[in-house]
């Protein structure tokens, strides 16, 4: 509770200091575009570590192993993509959100729809995770119902964000990028310590994962356990519905496990797992391509291209280009997030691997991302492991909250100008209202929806930026023959087609064989679909071409030293034009 407690208020006290400094519609908007490379670019690292970099990755090194690690690279080298093809052009385009800049590139309105609507639902699949994680957080820590972390996170969002828009968050994302890497890193270090005092046991032994001391699992919510091997334990509590107390001895099959139920085991006892878990054991944990996907090629490069290619479709990681001065600043902001990004990334492989000696109950609950709050209490007893816990702690709920923000003002921007500007007359209360629109599904989704891991939601969104805004930045800052009917084919198709995987492995779960494996993963057909529908439709139509494209082309590619009139976004007259 002082870990949560204490990141919230300092969280709204770094906002309301920024409060002071937002004086003008442009300070709510873009930080009126004086953000330093430094300070964006530990932003945008705040923003961008979210709960699946914080949490998720770990706990998917515990269950799978070394093909996990594509997620940290993918995580990092998206920005290297960025650097190279995006940022400085985006920041000279003077657009402030994805629909600006696809309608003054392509001079089309129901592209600037299209995008609005892709936005707020890239932004809401994201935003999802983070308030499920939320909830997570506070279960582990705290005992508290689900449902507490979700409105708690959404509650301290919402007053950061509207207290100071744009200018107050990067402060506050600054902050909880230096807050996370310290609350990651010092209990890593720690751990590294007492697990070379303990004889550096191996991480990955021959056979299943076993328990190395005696271990007590309260299971909260009904588990179903997946038994490999014949296991002995004792319970207190219900199996398959009927009431068991002592010692019980599980053939290999499912059995399931009651709310409420205590499940001791004894040094080296086989650790069940949850059925929603294909955990990998021994040489294979420690291999690529291993995973329990019937065709782990395809899903490993299917990933690999979600991760390197969405980075530059997410809309809370492009808004922050716009708060730079120039287009130099934009890259030298994207070369200093990957330095950033690399460093914190060291540290959550290190949870996920150890966590399979100290923390091995996860496998049966199923709650493998809770093993970066866990295993320093597990390791280190006494004051020093709960003041280890608190660090962590304060660091999985900055990065809800700095995720969020940044999502949140991100769909706020879009909603305040494309829906609620031909009914609201000040656009700082139209931000606001946009702020409380952002956050209700999300919300509503944290609350009522199933339950998911959070990588893998993560992933998902991530798979939808690339396959929508992609090819649309892309072609639109590199090719010449891009129209809009080509645009709104492509963001339909590359859209439409991930979104629809998505939803339905969400809702019903992918089935098996190949089907279930394109739609699990859709990068690999849905990104080649969309820039394919993209040039093809464009070619057919070059009539369509936008009038003032070799205008704009200029505009984007043009250094800075060669003064133009590039005619920067301005929220407030933009928002006067939508009102007209």
């Amino acid at each position: 509770m002082v870990a949560i407690v204490g990141t919230a208020l300092l969280t709204l006290l770094v906002g309301a200091f920024g409060l002071r400094a937002s004086r003008t519609t442009s300070d709510f908007y873009v930080a009126s575009r004086s953000v330093t490379p430094w300070w964006n670019a530990s932003a945008i690292g705040g923003e961008y570590l979210s709960a699946a970099s914080f949490l998720g990755i770990a706990g998917l090194v515990l269950a799978y192993g070394a093909d996990m690690l594509w997620f940290p690279v993918g995580y990092a080298a998206g920005y290297l993509l960025l650097l190279v093809l995006v940022a400085a052009p985006l920041r000279r385009s003077g657009a402030y959100t994805l629909p600006d800049f696809a309608e003054s590139r392509l001079e089309s309105i129901r592209v600037r729809r299209a995008a609005t609507l892709l936005v707020v639902a890239i932004g809401w699949l994201y935003l999802l995770p983070q308030l499920h994680a939320a909830g997570l957080t506070l279960t582990t820590v705290t005992g508290a119902p689900h449902w507490v972390g979700p409105l708690t996170v959404a509650g301290v969002v919402l007053g950061s964000v509207v207290i100071g828009g744009m200018r107050s968050i990067t402060l506050v994302q600054a902050f909880q990028y230096w807050l996370k890497l310290t609350a990651i890193a010092i209990p890593a270090l720690v751990l590294i310590v007492v697990w070379r005092a303990d004889g550096a046991p191996d991480v990955a032994p021959d056979g299943p994962v076993r328990a190395v001391e005696q271990t007590t699992v309260r299971v909260s919510t009904p588990v179903l356990l997946d038994v490999a091997d014949t296991t002995t334990l004792t319970v207190d509590g219900t199996l398959d519905g009927d009431p068991v107390a002592g010692t019980v001895t599980l053939e290999p099959g499912t059995v399931e496990i009651g709310a409420g139920t205590t499940l001791v085991l004894e040094p080296g006892t086989p650790v069940p797992h949850a059925e929603q878990l294909r955990p990998l054991d021994g040489e294979a944990w420690t291999l690529p391509l291993q995973g329990a996907s019937e065709y782990p090629l395809y899903a490993t490069y299917s990933l690999i291209l979600a991760l390197f290619l969405g980075t530059m479709g997410l809309p809370h990681v492009l808004v922050r280009f716009y708060t730079n001065p120039d287009g130099r600043a934009a890259r030298r902001t994207t070369l200093t997030v990957l330095g950033l990004l690399g460093v914190f990334y060291l540290f959550p492989t290190i949870y996920g691997a150890l966590g399979r000696l100290y923390t091995p109950e996860l496998l049966l609950t199923g709650r493998t991302e809770a093993v970066v709050l866990l295993l320093p209490g597990a390791l280190v007893d006494g004051p020093g492991g709960e003041a280890l816990t608190v660090l962590v702690t304060a660091g999985a709920f900055a990065a809800f909250l700095s995720t969020a923000s940044g999502l949140t003002v991100s769909v706020a921007g879009v909603i305040s100008q494309d829906m609620l500007a031909a009914r609201v007359r000040s656009p700082v209360t139209a931000f606001r209202i946009g702020a409380v629109l952002a956050l209700v599904a999300p919300v509503c989704g944290a609350l009522l929806g199933p339950t998911l891991g959070i990588a893998d939601v993560v992933g998902l969104a991530f798979a939808v930026a690339a396959s929508s805004f992609c090819p649309l930045l892309v072609l639109g800052i590199w090719w010449r023959r891009l129209t809009d009917v080509g645009a709104l084919a492509g963001l339909a198709v590359g859209g439409g087609a991930s979104s629809a995987a998505v939803l339905v492995t969400i809702v019903s779960g992918a089935p098996p064989g190949v089907a279930g494996a394109l739609l699990a993963q859709p990068a690999a057909w849905s990104v080649p679909l969309a820039f394919a529908t993209m040039i093809v439709v464009s070619l057919a139509t070059p009539g369509r071409v936008p009038v003032g494209m070799r205008r704009s082309m200029v505009r984007l590619h043009t250094p800075e030293d060669v003064h133009l009139d590039r005619g920067d976004f301005d929220p407030e007259a933009r928002f006067r034009r939508q009102r007209s």
